[in-house]
């Protein structure tokens, strides 16, 4: 029984991770492109400042599924 709770747990900590990362991304890049609609000589700063934000975000994942790992072989 206790296996289980670890795939089942492993499996919510990734879905969960990836969910909030994808959100996370789509928030940051919707708001990049109004931006740059609103003031498009800036466009050239916020699609950098946006590949660090989303590079940031998609560290998230990553870290979530090296948790699922520990959980699923400790």
């Amino acid at each position: 029984m206790s296996q289980a709770f670890k795939y089942i747990s492993a499996a919510i900590v990734a879905g969960i991770a990836a969910l909030a990362a994808s959100w996370g991304n789509g928030k940051v890049i919707t708001k990049t492109v109004e931006s740059m609609a609103r003031q498009p000589e800036s466009a050239g700063n916020l699609r950098s400042t946006m590949f660090i934000g989303v590079g940031l975000i998609e560290a998230v994942p990553i870290l979530a599924i090296v948790v699922a790992f520990l959980i699923l072989f400790l």
